[in-house]
């Protein structure tokens, strides 16, 4: 399907919404460097989740579809580099 509908959108919506929370209390912070970078990491993928919402709220689907996936590749890399301590393989890129 090549059409961003309100269902696809409220699917990824909840789907990004929900790795956000389990980063969230999730952090790396063995060292201060490694507390830094998940912060920031996090901080980027909560901007871009932000920046979704204002487009869906002006009705730009496609620009709130795009910022979603930008959000959740944040989400992704830091779980990959091991900023975010997940295991959730529904919802990050790692292994169970």
């Amino acid at each position: 399907m090549d059409v961003v509908t309100d269902e696809r959108l409220d699917k990824y919506f909840s789907i990004t919404a929900e790795a956000l929370a389990q980063a969230k209390t999730a952090f790396d912070d063995s060292t201060p460097e490694r507390l830094a970078q998940a912060r920031d990491t996090f901080d980027m993928a909560e901007r871009y989740y932000t920046d979704a919402q204002h487009f869906r709220e002006r009705g730009e689907k496609v620009l709130a579809f795009a910022a979603l996936n930008y959000a959740h590749g944040w989400l992704d890399a830091g779980a990959r580099f091991g900023l975010f301590l997940v295991k959730d393989s529904r919802l990050f890129t790692v292994d169970d």
